[in-house]
């Protein structure tokens, strides 16, 4: 009797063991599924040479318009989760706005360019869906780094993407005195504390694995 109870107990052992094996495997198996067909990471790389960046700041008495010099940038994002990252680089020593002496008070007193000859932007998460082809409207967050802070940033992003191609144009707002920075405005001239940036780019398109 003993020895039949022992085969049973023995028996019931193997099984539960071998059921325990296969639900392990079964809950595996969708996690390598998932893997093997998880999303390829597009990255997206800048061309300077079809690039421009623009600025616009009002005042009481015109609208003063300018430009900048995009150096170089990239940005790398997860088309499942948003999940973005890169730089796009901006020479803050490039910056001009057709007025020498206007110019100079904005590099040596606003930007102090000659300390922080860059403006830099990293991006953080792509908010929307990116189309593998054709035009997407988006919301691009990221971390805009000026005269040496850093600041959280939102912009308007809208892009057309091709197989290997890709252009696309962005806007956001600098509340520069907010972010610590001198305003030009004195007695005569009052200077609205926001400045309007509008970039228009384009470029490759790598996939990464």
């Amino acid at each position: 009797m003993r020895t039949l109870q022992t085969r049973w107990f023995g028996t019931g052992i193997i099984a539960l063991l071998g059921l325990f094996v296969g639900f392990m495997s079964a809950r595996a198996r969708p996690l390598q599924n998932a893997e093997r067909t998880a999303s390829p990471e597009p990255l997206l790389t800048l061309d300077p040479a079809q690039s421009t960046v623009h600025w616009t700041v009002d005042s009481t008495l015109h609208t003063v318009h300018g430009t900048f010099v995009l150096t170089r940038g990239t940005v790398q994002f997860d088309p499942e989760t948003g999940k973005a990252s890169g730089e796009i680089i901006v020479s803050a020593q490039s910056g001009e706005s057709g007025d020498r002496s206007r110019d100079a008070r904005m590099h040596n007193e606003i930007l102090e360019s000659a300390k922080y000859p860059e403006v830099i932007f990293r991006p953080t998460q792509i908010e929307g869906q990116v189309a593998r082809s054709g035009v997407s409207d988006l919301k691009l967050h990221g971390i805009f780094s000026i005269r040496g802070s850093d600041h959280a940033l939102v912009a308007l992003v809208h892009v057309e993407m091709s197989a290997d191609r890709w252009k696309g144009s962005c806007t956001f707002d600098v509340p520069y005195t907010a972010w610590g920075m001198k305003n030009p405005s004195n007695f005569l001239l009052k200077v609205k504390p926001l400045v309007n940036v509008e970039m228009e780019t384009g470029g490759s398109i790598q996939v990464a694995q």
